[in-house]
């Protein structure tokens, strides 16, 4: 009786380590990569999952959303300038059998393979497009990034360019030539300027060209101005024409027609 218990006790404990073997629960961002006998079987998942021990073995795949920061690298522009960039890669598995079985260690895979192309793509462009066009080389990285992750079972999500560090020598260049094209656009805009003045003088003097008496008339007024924003003795030259104007006015004699 004694045996028969202990055999009994075994036998049940026997079966509760198998159950506890063969059984896994998969939480709902999770799936299990089966393979029976060492070939692969199926994708199971989430929830409650049974296996058969010692026979199949199961690989947990996160199907969340992966932040994978891409390590500063050195990179070398089309205008042979060294910059220092950072990047973020966000990514995720739709395929999860194809990332265990295509691929060893799929994220150290896309880190090595963001490094790459990250130097690869950016080595592409000036670096004017690095400090302006974001938003292009993020995508060019992608869609590079995709290429060769696609037969991993990987979608690449997005690409984001964190920082690029410019040398100080870059930094004063680049200052000294944003200084220098202001001084043109200044120079662009005194110029116009002048040459908008110049139109309007040039119509103004036909405009009195044609009008004598107006001639006269902006002498006197700019006599006005000036002698009442200064208290000093200015001499003014005075055309003749305006000379005989006012001699005429200031002697009525002259300017009454002659009786017959």
């Amino acid at each position: 009786m004694v045996v028969a218990n202990w055999s009994g006790t075994f036998l049940f404990v026997i079966v509760l380590l198998l159950l506890g073997t063969s059984i896994r629960i998969f939480w709902e961002y999770e799936r299990g990569i089966v393979f029976t006998l060492g070939r692969f079987s199926t994708v199971k998942g989430p929830g409650l999952v049974f296996i058969i021990p010692l026979i199949q073995q199961v690989v947990r795949v996160d199907l969340r959303t992966v932040v994978l920061e891409v390590p500063t690298q050195d990179v070398i522009s089309r205008d042979n300038v060294s910059v220092k960039v950072s990047a973020v890669v966000y990514f995720r598995i739709v395929e999860p059998d194809k990332a265990i079985i295509q691929v060893v260690n799929y994220l150290n895979a896309t880190s090595q393979l963001a490094q790459t192309m990250l130097r690869s793509v950016l080595g592409k462009h000036s670096l004017d497009d690095l400090l302006a066009e974001r938003e292009k080389l993020n995508q060019d990285i992608r869609d590079a990034l995709e290429a060769q992750t696609d037969s991993w079972g990987i979608k690449v999500a997005n690409v984001e360019i964190k920082q690029v560090d410019l040398t100080e020598s870059m930094v004063r260049a680049i200052a000294r030539q944003a200084e220098a094209e202001r001084e043109r656009r200044a120079k662009i805009i005194h110029a116009e300027g002048e040459l908008q003045a110049s139109e309007k003088l040039y119509e103004a003097a036909k405009i009195l060209s044609r009008q004598p008496q107006a001639i006269q008339l902006r002498y006197l007024e700019t006599l006005t101005v000036i002698g009442a924003d200064k208290n000093t003795t200015i001499v003014f030259p005075l055309p003749m024409e305006l000379a005989g104007f006012l001699k005429r006015a200031s002697d009525p004699a002259e300017g009454a027609p002659a009786e017959g």
